[in-house]
């Protein structure tokens, strides 16, 4: 039998992810304290550049899963494992 791993317990897990969130609330919120020198005026807004970067990660996301239809090959593209 597997040995049981610590991420294994669900309150772990929420424990991983409540530090996560308070993570980025709180770099959210330094966003208030920190002066950019912005050359646009919406690089100003109070956390555009998490929101940009969150944005563009989703972006990337779905234009690989369109990709991906063009791309992907059979599972047996190769040939059988037999060495056929």
């Amino acid at each position: 039998m597997d040995k049981k791993r610590w991420l294994d317990n669900p309150n772990n897990v929420k424990k991983v992810l409540l530090c996560l969130y308070v993570a980025c609330a709180f770099l959210f919120s330094l966003d208030i304290l920190y002066h950019r020198h912005a050359i646009l005026p919406f690089e100003e807004w109070l956390g555009f550049y998490g929101i940009y970067g969150f944005v563009a990660c989703v972006l990337l996301v779905l234009a690989a899963k369109q990709i991906r239809k063009f791309i992907s090959r059979s599972e047996n593209y190769y040939g059988d494992q037999d060495g056929e």
